[in-house]
C-alpha cells in the first residue's frame, strides 16, 4: 500500500449521538463491498446496539496496560500497522492513551496509522476540539481535559456531523439507551439540559459550516478562481447614516432571505477624519435594526469609499450589494463626476449591485471637512466653470458685438466671475477675473484682437474685477466656513447623542464612551486609566505613550491612539473627557446605593420579625402559659391522666417556640451576614441519614438512591443537615398519600447534587423565587406550620457553603428540589464523554 492514508472524522455534538454506531454501519458496508476493514479500538459504553454491530468485523486484539495495579485496555498500534487493513475504525479520537503508551494521545496513534498508508474512520465530540473547550464550558459547566488539535481535524479528507435532535437524544438517554440507569437523572439535570443539547448541536453544525466555508475558499484559490460562487446569498448594505437607511436594510433582508441560509451583513464606511460624513444617531439606529433584522454591522476606514466597500464585499464573499441612489442633485452630479454607486458598478465584478431608490434621492446634505474651507471638489468645479463658461460666453457675445453692447458684456464676464466665485471660492474667481478681463479687452475693446491697456480706465475695470471676485469669494468662503462649523458640531452632538442611547440602552456609560470615542474618531485603540489600574478600554490596547491623554477627575487619564487631533477634535474630547467623569461620579454613586439594598432589606425583615413576634410566637406561648397555670391552680386535684395532658402541651408548646426562635435568629444571622459557618469534608449520606431519623421517616416514607462512590463536600454537617430537614419536610408534606419521597445523590463536572424529589403539586415557575423569601407560605394559612422560613434558611445556609439550591419540575409532575456543593477540590473530576 502507497501514499498516505485518509482520515474520515464523524462528528458529533454530544455523546449517545450515534458516532460509534454509525462508524459501525459504514465498516460493514465497505467490508460489504470488497474492503479490508477491521475495528482497532471501538467503545461500545455498555450499549447492546452498539455492541451487536461489532460482530461482522474483524477486531486487532487489545493490548492491556498495568499502570498502578489497574490493568487498562489501550489500541495495540503495531499489531495494526502490521495487519495493514485498507480500513480501521479507531473510535473516540481524543481520547489520552495510558502512561508508557507509545504515543499520549489517540490522535496521534491515528497519524501513524495514516502515514503507514491505511484509511482511518474515527470519532470525536465537539466538546473536545481545542479551540472550542472554553465556550463549550461556559455552556455546560463541564471542562474538558482530553482535546484535540484543531489542525488535526481541519485536515481530515472529511468531517461528517452525526445529528440528532436534543429532546431525541434526551429520549434515548431516559431510556437507558446512553447510560446506566444510576448515572441517568444527573446526566439529565446537568450536562444534558435541553438548552445545553441545544447549544452544542448549533456549535457542531456552525464549525462544520465555517469548515465547509474555508475549503470551498481553497479549493477557489488553489484553482486561481476569483469569481464568487453564490453557495449562498451574503447580501452587504452600504450604510452611510442617511434616511434611506433603513428602506436599505429591509430591502437587503428581503433579498437574503430569499434563499435558504442567507447572511445579511450591514457595513458603513467611515473616512480617515473620523467624524466627516458620519450621522451616529441615525448610524446607532440602523446597526439595532440590523441586529433585529438578524444580520450584523460592520464599521472600516477608508477615504476611497467605492474600494473599501468592494474590498469589504470581497472579503466576506457577498454576492449582492445595495446601495442607495446617489442624494446628490443633477447639477452636482453633473460637475463632480461619476458617484459611489457608478463606481462600484464599475469595481464590484461577479458582485451584483442593487441601486436602490429612495425619498432622499437627489437631496443630499454633506458634512463639510474640518478646517472650514471649500472642498477641492468645489475648487476644480470653480476652473471647470471658468475654463468653460468662459469661452461659450465669448462665442455668444461676439455673435451680438456692436458698440453699444460693451456695457452688457461687462455685466455678462462679471456674473460670470461671480458665479466662478459662489462655486469654487478665491483662486477659481481671481482665475475667471484675469481672463474675463483680457477677453474682454481682446474681443470686444477697439482695437480689436489685441491686448493693450493704455486707457488706466481699463486698468481700473481689471482691478474691480478682481476686487469683486476676492469680495464674493470671501463671502462665499466664510459661509462656507460657518455652514461647515454648524455641521459638524451638529455630528458632535449626534456623538454624544449616541453615548447617551447606548447608555439607555443597557451599556455601561463609561464603556459607551470609551467605545463611541475610538469609533468617531477612527483610533484603533482607546482607553481610560486610573494609575496602572484599566477601567475601560476599546479596540487594541494603547502600547506606548499616548498621542491624547486628557484628564478625568482627579486621577484618572482618557487616553487614544494615533495621530495628533485637531482643534476642533480637542474640543469634543474635553466634552467627552467630561461626560466620563460625570459616568465614574454616577458608577461610585450606584456602587453607595448597592450597599444601601441590604440595609433596605434588612430593615424589612426587621419589620416581619416584629409581625412574626406579635402573631406566630404568641400561640405556642399562649398555649404553653395556659398548660403550666392549669397545672398551678389545679394542683394535686388533676388526675394523673389530666397532669400528664397539661405537661404534653406545654412541652410540645415550647418546644415549637425554641423552634421558632431558632429560626428567627438564624434568618437574622443570615440577613446581617454573619452567620458561622464551618466547613469540613463531608459524605452527603452521613447527613441523610439522621435527618430521615430526626423526622422519623422510614422506608415506606423515603425512597433512597444514594450513590455510594460520591466524592465527598465541603460544608457544614449541621447547616446540611438542617437543609436536608428542612427540604424533607416539605417534600413529605405535599407528597401525595402512599407515595413516597425520593432522594438521591450524584456527582457531575466540580459539584456533588443531593436531590429530593416529590410527586405533589409542584410549585408554578413563575413563583419558584417567591418560595424562598422569609415569612411566606405561597398562600398557605396553615399557622401550625411555622413562619414561612424553612426554605429560606435552606438557601440561605447552601449558599453560605458555597452551593445552589435551585427548584426543578419532576417528570411526570412534582417539584424537586436540588441541592448542589462543590466537591473537593483534591480529588479527580469525572468528565463527561
Amino acid at each position: 500500500m502507497t501514499g498516505r492514508g485518509r482520515l474520515r472524522v464523524l462528528l458529533g455534538a454530544a455523546p449517545g449521538v450515534g458516532k460509534t454506531y454509525a462508524m459501525l454501519e459504514e465498516g460493514v458496508r465497505l467490508s460489504a463491498e470488497g474492503r479490508d476493514v477491521v475495528i482497532a479500538v471501538v467503545e461500545t459504553h455498555g450499549r447492546a446496539a452498539t455492541a451487536r454491530m461489532t460482530a461482522g468485523l474483524p477486531r486487532v486484539p487489545l493490548r492491556q496496560v498495568e499502570h498502578r495495579g489497574v490493568s487498562l485496555s489501550e489500541m495495540d498500534l503495531a499489531a495494526v500497522i502490521e495487519r495493514r487493513p485498507d480500513v480501521a475504525l479507531v473510535d473516540e479520537l481524543a481520547h489520552t492513551n495510558a502512561p508508557g503508551s507509545r504515543n499520549a494521545k489517540r490522535w496521534e496513534d491515528v497519524a501513524e496509522l495514516l502515514d503507514a498508508g491505511i484509511d482511518v474512520i474515527s470519532t470525536v465530540n465537539i466538546q473536545h476540539i481545542a479551540s472550542l473547550t472554553d465556550v463549550v464550558e461556559q455552556i455546560t459547566g463541564a471542562a474538558q481535559r482530553e482535546t484535540i488539535p484543531d489542525e488535526i481535524l481541519r485536515g481530515a479528507h472529511q468531517v461528517e456531523v452525526v445529528d440528532l435532535a436534543p429532546q431525541a437524544l434526551r429520549d434515548r438517554l431516559s431510556g437507558g439507551l446512553v447510560y446506566p440507569a444510576e448515572r441517568i437523572d444527573a446526566a439529565l439535570s446537568n450536562y444534558f439540559r435541553l438548552g445545553n443539547l441545544t447549544a452544542l448541536r448549533e456549535l457542531a453544525l456552525l464549525w462544520l459550516a465555517d469548515e465547509v466555508d474555508q475549503a470551498l475558499r481553497d479549493y477557489r484559490a488553489q484553482h486561481g478562481i476569483e469569481r464568487t460562487w453564490e453557495t449562498r446569498e451574503r447580501v452587504v448594505v452600504t450604510l452611510t447614516g442617511g434616511p434611506e437607511g433603513e428602506t436599505l436594510l429591509r430591502r437587503g433582508a428581503r433579498i437574503a432571505a430569499r434563499s435558504s441560509g442567507g447572511e445579511l451583513i450591514a457595513v458603513h464606511v467611515t473616512a480617515q477624519d473620523g467624524l466627516a460624513g458620519s450621522q451616529p444617531g441615525e448610524l446607532v439606529q440602523l446597526r439595532a435594526l440590523a441586529e433585529q433584522l438578524g444580520g450584523t454591522y460592520h464599521q472600516v476606514v477608508g477615504d476611497d469609499v467605492p474600494t473599501a466597500l468592494v474590498d469589504f464585499a470581497r472579503s466576506v464573499d457577498a454576492t449582492q450589494l445595495v446601495l442607495g441612489v446617489s442624494r446628490r442633485g443633477r447639477l452636482a452630479a453633473a460637475l463632480t463626476g461619476p458617484g459611489i454607486g457608478a463606481t462600484v458598478i464599475r469595481e464590484s465584478g461577479d458582485i451584483d449591485v442593487h441601486i436602490v431608490t429612495h425619498s432622499a434621492a437627489g437631496r443630499r446634505r454633506t458634512l463639510p471637512r474640518r478646517g472650514g474651507a471649500l472642498t477641492a471638489k468645489r475648487r476644480i468645479a470653480g476652473l471647470v466653470v471658468a475654463l468653460t463658461g468662459g469661452p461659450l460666453l465669448t462665442w455668444a457675445l461676439s455673435l451680438t458685438r456692436s458698440p453699444e453692447s460693451i456695457t452688457s458684456d461687462v455685466l455678462s464676464y462679471q456674473l460670470l466671475v461671480v458665479v466662478v466665485a459662489i462655486v469654487g471660492g478665491i483662486w477659481p474667481a481671481l482665475f475667471a477675473a484675469v481672463l474675463s478681463g483680457l477677453t474682454l479687452d481682446y474681443f470686444f475693446i477697439q482695437p480689436l484682437y489685441t491686448v493693450s491697456i493704455a486707457d488706466p480706465l481699463h486698468m481700473l475695470a481689471l482691478l474691480l474685477y478682481v476686487i469683486i471676485a476676492v469680495l464674493v469669494s470671501i463671502v462665499v468662503d466664510r459661509a462656507a466656513r460657518r455652514s461647515r462649523a454648524a455641521r459638524r458640531s451638529a455630528a458632535e452632538s449626534e456623538l454624544i447623542q449616541t453615548v447617551a442611547g447606548s447608555v439607555i440602552r443597557g451599556q455601561d456609560a463609561v464603556q459607551a464612551i470609551v467605545d463611541r470615542a475610538r469609533e468617531a474618531f477612527a483610533r484603533t485603540g482607546a482607553q481610560l486609566r486610573d494609575g496602572d489600574v484599566l477601567i475601560a478600554s476599546s479596540g487594541i490596547p494603547v502600547a506606548g505613550p499616548a498621542t491624547v491623554s486628557l484628564p478625568v477627575g482627579p486621577t484618572a487619564r482618557f487616553e487614544l491612539d494615533g495621530p495628533e487631533p485637531a482643534a476642533s477634535e480637542h474640543r469634543l474630547l474635553t466634552v467627552l473627557a467630561a461626560q466620563l467623569e460625570a459616568a465614574l461620579e454616577v458608577r461610585e454613586l450606584t456602587e453607595v446605593a448597592s450597599e444601601i439594598v441590604p440595609i433596605a432589606a434588612s430593615d424589612r425583615v426587621r419589620g416581619a420579625l416584629l409581625s412574626a413576634l406579635s402573631h406566630d410566637l404568641r400561640r405556642p406561648l399562649a398555649a404553653a402559659t395556659a398548660a403550666v397555670g392549669g397545672l398551678r391552680a389545679a394542683g394535686s386535684a388533676l388526675s394523673p391522666e389530666d397532669r400528664a395532658e397539661l405537661l404534653e402541651t406545654a412541652d410540645e408548646s415550647l418546644g415549637s417556640l425554641a423552634a421558632l426562635v431558632t429560626d428567627l435568629l438564624d434568618v437574622s444571622r443570615l440577613q446581617a451576614g454573619v452567620l458561622a459557618i464551618a466547613p469540613i469534608p463531608v459524605d452527603p449520606v452521613d447527613v441523610i441519614a439522621p435527618a430521615l431519623d430526626e423526622l422519623g421517616l422510614g422506608p415506606s416514607d423515603v425512597e433512597l438512591d444514594l450513590d455510594q462512590d460520591a466524592p465527598q463536600v465541603l460544608a457544614d454537617p449541621v447547616l446540611l443537615q438542617r437543609v436536608v430537614v428542612n427540604l424533607l419536610a416539605n417534600a413529605a408534606r405535599y407528597a401525595p398519600a402512599r407515595t413516597p419521597v425520593r432522594v438521591t445523590t450524584s456527582s457531575f463536572a466540580d459539584t456533588v447534587e443531593i436531590r429530593i424529589v416529590d410527586q405533589g403539586p409542584g410549585i408554578p415557575e413563575e413563583r419558584r423565587d417567591d418560595v424562598f423569601v422569609p415569612f411566606q407560605r405561597l398562600g398557605d394559612t396553615d399557622n401550625s406550620t411555622g413562619l414561612g422560613l424553612g426554605l429560606a434558611l435552606s438557601k440561605g445556609f447552601t449558599e453560605g457553603m458555597g452551593g445552589t439550591l435551585e427548584p426543578e419540575d419532576t417528570p411526570g409532575g412534582g417539584l424537586t428540589m436540588v441541592v448542589s456543593l462543590p466537591r473537593l477540590t483534591d480529588q479527580p473530576t469525572e468528565e463527561a464523554r
